[in-house]
């Protein structure tokens, strides 16, 4: 039988509770994105002044049972509509089914989607309206529940500024880790490790120190428009006159004080009450930063501004009122238009189309980028669309706001990689703005942030009305991002291009040309901390092509081409020769923006080579003419490229990140790794390595590992070239070839680490939730992993995780460890290692209501096969919340030291030298056979609550 180490500790409870932040949900386009392709400790925070409020959006989405949204490929009057539904729905049988009424100011216009109800949820009727030859698509209907919470910052600004003033400073020589704890609306943290600028070594990327001492504090200005010097354009006579600007929010008083008599040119309510006036404050807030002409001033004062209520009092709404919205929007001509809102579901497909339909009109949308910071990978849609400007938020002292959102988008993942975004930052930390009954207050948020850049994009468009047709959705986003001023230290999925700049921007669009863009506008692997994570990892022969997002941006006009292929130039004298480049891209770029996908490689001649390699793209955009214009337009773009190469590194060294398995995105409920996340119980966001899992890659490469991410089948990579294959989370399923093939290479060297997390039927049922709102129950399409695929690929190995569900805390050595809604190891080779703990019964906690303690859960299996001499290694473990930022619980400790290294004397280990690793001290664990097994740590140790990983190397010098 196996050998099992036993730890037993008290147990504590832990209750993690996280804000459910959601919101309209939008599905992935019929053409998709792409299909490929700092780091400094920051021991600064943002700090909010007293007597500020942090607006905090916490947004929930269900379907309406049996309601569905019918969208047709064109407009159609409301009978016209009606013949169709009947003509489909009558030939395949279904009677039982109506159209939902929607009395709205959009209701005398033609349309291009119907609301109907098929009340016996017939799928003959489904299946009928998606095979008529008019009909685009249906989808479910779904209603969005938002709540909006205040919350007042008690620290003054002085206090916490002087609190780290003490606290132990981040210097590069510091002999004491520096703790970073951030709050957000979800309970996160970040450490963030960065490498010296084009600085990457074999052995491990360090970050520059930062010693913090005392700042001349920015006062914080009285006037946002002062912050950005709205003043100057104001002079030169441009006020927002002449520009349409919409708010869809919740009302706006038509006799408010802020806003000048005849200014609010037309209020339309899009809910199913009885009032257009604004009962919570939020859409005066947001109208005032735009347009408000006394107190607290807003950008264009003289704009025409045009109220959408499309939130009730409750702030609920629903799918239909805003693409009922987006129409009328089209209709009156809208220019800019503000939506302080957004979630992370970009898979409601009606949603999506009617925003590219908005900017396709020349609709210039400004969205919140989102309040789920400091994770990475939390961006809300609608402003993570390549033809929407994405606003994060910065505080007055420069710092990118702890709550705002950061990048990369996750719509590519996981055969590619995401796209740069935000788009730019602003203020959006105590700005202030008009209170519903007069009067000032402040707020924070990117939902704050969002109208501060639609204001000023207001005021920009009247001070070019005269340049007619130049101005659109893509010029005003190039001159935006092409005048920005980059931050220190803050790396491109946090900033984008960087903070708005008012009157350069003002200058940018005086002279613009219609041209074609990109973002980012150079690929520098060897920038840091701006150009992370492609910098914190040089590039060698042999790797995983390194896959970046380039997003085009089009500003001669709403539809364009890439004409033929983009083309690789390398320098020659920079030995560019030594880099392969290829290619995915959009052949239509449509509307105003498309991408290529850039994926860069090693060539064979550089194996063993050592430098930086540069070379360019050229990317020729054609665009057909304009009015008058006789030829199309034409805009060749250049995209520089430079990397690091390092000989290719031994195969101990190499570790591979299994991301085709992970979720890319749930199409149903997916539950939260941690069950005891109960007012967050869905897993919305996909896991990489550059994102939630973003800490554990810190640590990797600072004991110098080479971490490469696999986005295709386990059959698709060379196993001779890697030490470990690293397997967190999946959720997916794997082929027969797979399962075969993972076994093949275990036998011959490459060892693989597992992390699970819990899997059981009964209690899948029980977290199955019921929605009041569409009185129907959701049940989860899986558990936190998917154990049954995960045992199907352990089978071969003699391994197998178990469907219990445990929790608790103990002690590893020196480290406190929780285990959260994990699983047990239930079946192991009697030749390997299992450690047991004592834990919590959370499973049956969650059926029965009962606490029960059991001892000797195995919770680590240790192995070495013995297949073959050469045989790698496997290590499983039960629980991956200790790895993933979004569910650690406590502030993660910056190393300073190569290595981390837990010495669990109640595990009968001992440390030895013989066989030593590279830099690394071994770690050997004496079963009862005496026999000793040598582990090399990867260094995934935290200070609280989290494990150590230990890893081993296919062989050793």
């Amino acid at each position: 039988m196996a050998i099992t180490l036993t730890v037993s500790t008290p147990l504590k409870v832990v209750i993690f509770m996280a804000f459910f932040v959601m919101t309209i949900p939008v599905i992935r386009p019929s053409q998709p994105y792409p299909e490929v392709p700092r780091v400094n400790i920051r021991c600064n925070e943002t700090q909010f002044r007293p007597g500020s409020e942090q607006l905090r959006m916490e947004f929930s989405s269900s379907v309406v049972e049996n309601e569905y949204i019918v969208t047709f490929k064109g407009y159609y009057t409301s009978q016209a509509r009606r013949r169709f539904l009947t003509a489909a729905l009558t030939d395949s049988g279904v009677i039982s089914w109506a159209i939902v009424p929607r009395s709205n100011p959009a209701h005398d216009y033609p349309s291009d989607f119907e609301l109907i109800k098929l009340s016996d949820r017939d799928r003959y009727g489904f299946d009928a309206l998606s095979s008529h030859p008019v009909v685009k698509g249906v989808t479910p209907h779904k209603r969005v529940t938002r709540s909006l919470k205040l919350v007042r910052e008690e620290t003054s600004f002085d206090q916490a500024t002087e609190k780290a003033e003490k606290s132990e400073p981040c210097s590069k020589g510091a002999k004491h880790a520096c703790e970073t704890s951030k709050t957000s609306s979800r309970k996160t943290q970040q450490d963030q490790k960065g490498v010296k600028d084009g600085e990457a070594s074999d052995k491990s990327w360090k970050e520059p120190g930062r010693h913090r001492n005392r700042n001349l504090l920015r006062a914080v200005p009285r006037q946002i428009v002062n912050a950005l010097q709205a003043e100057i354009l104001w002079n030169m006579g441009f006020t927002g006159a002449g520009v349409k600007v919409a708010i869809f929010d919740t009302g706006l008083s038509e006799d408010h004080s802020h806003f000048k008599k005849g200014q609010i040119k037309d209020r339309t309510n899009w809910t199913n009450e009885k009032t257009l006036d604004d009962g919570l404050g939020h859409g005066t807030f947001v109208a005032g930063v735009i347009a408000s002409h006394r107190e607290c001033l807003g950008f264009a004062p003289n704009a025409e501004i045009y109220v959408f209520r499309v939130f009730t009092n409750n702030q609920v709404s629903y799918t239909s009122w805003f693409l009922d919205a987006f129409n009328y929007a089209i209709l009156k001509k809208i220019n800019v238009l503000n939506l302080s809102i957004g979630g992370p579901d970009f898979m409601d497909h009606p949603f999506v189309d009617k925003v590219w339909e908005l900017t396709a009109n020349k609709v210039i949308m400004v969205s919140a980028i989102g309040n789920d910071g400091p994770l990475y990978g939390t961006l809300n849609n609608p402003a993570d669309q390549m033809d929407v400007i994405g606003v994060g938020g910065i505080n007055f002292e420069n710092q990118i706001a702890r709550f705002s959102s950061r990048g990369m988008t996750t719509w590519e993942l996981p055969s590619g990689y995401g796209r740069v975004k935000p788009d730019i930052v602003t203020y959006g930390s105590a700005v202030k703005g008009s209170a519903l009954k007069g009067g000032c207050r402040s707020l924070s948020g990117t939902s704050v942030a969002s109208p501060v850049v639609a204001g000023a994009v207001t005021l920009l468009y009247s001070a070019v009305l005269h340049r007619g047709n130049v101005i659109n959705p893509a010029s005003m986003k190039q001159a935006l991002m092409a005048s920005a001023r980059r931050l220190q230290d803050v790396n491109m999925f946090e900033q984008g291009h960087g903070k708005l700049d008012l009157v350069k921007a003002y200058q940018v669009l005086r002279s613009y040309k219609p041209q074609a863009s990109l973002s980012p506008s150079y690929i520098d692997l060897t920038e840091c901390p701006y150009m992370w994570p492609y910098c914190s990892q040089p590039i060698y022969y042999g790797g995983m092509p390194v896959l970046v997002n380039v997003t085009i941006l089009n500003g001669m006009g709403v539809s364009g081409k890439i004409v033929e292929k983009p083309i690789w130039e390398p320098y020659t004298p920079q030995f560019g020769s030594y880099v392969d480049v290829a290619f995915s891209y959009s052949h239509t770029l449509w509307p105003w923006s498309g991408y290529i996908a850039v994926a860069i490689s090693v060539t064979k001649s550089a194996a063993s080579w050592e430098g930086v390699a540069q070379g360019q793209v050229i990317i020729t955009v054609e665009s057909p003419p304009e009015e008058s214009e006789e030829n199309p337009r034409v805009s060749v773009v250049k995209l520089p490229i430079r990397v690091k190469i390092i000989p290719t590194p031994p195969r101990s060294k190499r570790v591979l990140w299994d991301q085709y398995h992970n979720l890319r995105y749930p199409p149903g409920y997916f539950p939260r790794d941690n069950l005891r996340m109960k007012n967050d119980p869905l897993d919305w966001n996909g896991d990489h390595i550059h994102t939630n899992f973003k800490d554990m890659y810190h640590h990797l490469r600072n004991n110098g590992f080479y971490v490469e991410v696999l986005g295709s089948p386990f059959t698709c990579f060379d196993a001779s070239q890697y030490g470990t294959l690293l397997v967190v989370d999946a959720e997916e399923e794997y082929f027969p070839e797979e399962i075969t093939k993972l076994k093949r290479d275990i036998d011959q060297g490459l060892s693989l680490i597992v992390f699970a997390d819990w899997y059981n039927v009964s209690v899948m049922k029980k977290v199955k939730f019921y929605d009041e709102n569409t009185r129907q129950w959701w049940m989860p399409d899986t558990g936190g992993a998917n154990i049954p695929a995960t045992n199907d690929l352990l089978a071969p190995l003699g391994m197998a995780f178990s469907d219990q569900v445990y929790e608790g805390d103990f002690v590893l050595g020196d480290h406190d460890m929780y285990y959260a809604s994990g699983t047990s190891i239930s079946k192991f080779p009697e030749e390997g290692i299992v450690i047991a703990q004592t834990l919590k019964d959370q499973g049956n906690e969650v059926l029965k209501g009962e606490t029960l303690s059991v001892e000797n859960v195995p919770t680590l299996g240790l192995y070495q096969t013995r297949t073959k001499p050469t045989g790698g290694r496997v290590a499983l473990y039960g629980d991956s919340n200790c790895l993933d930022n979004s569910h650690l619980q406590k502030g993660i400790l910056c190393q300073q030291e190569a290595t981390c290294i837990a010495t669990p004397r109640s595990l009968k280990a001992t440390w030895a030298a013989s066989r030593p690793a590279p830099s690394l001290p071994a770690l050997i664990l004496y079963g009862h056979s005496r026999t000793p097994l040598t582990l090399l740590p990867l260094a995934i140790c935290t200070s609280h609550r989290s494990f150590y990983l230990l890893a081993w190397s296919h062989q050793f010098p």
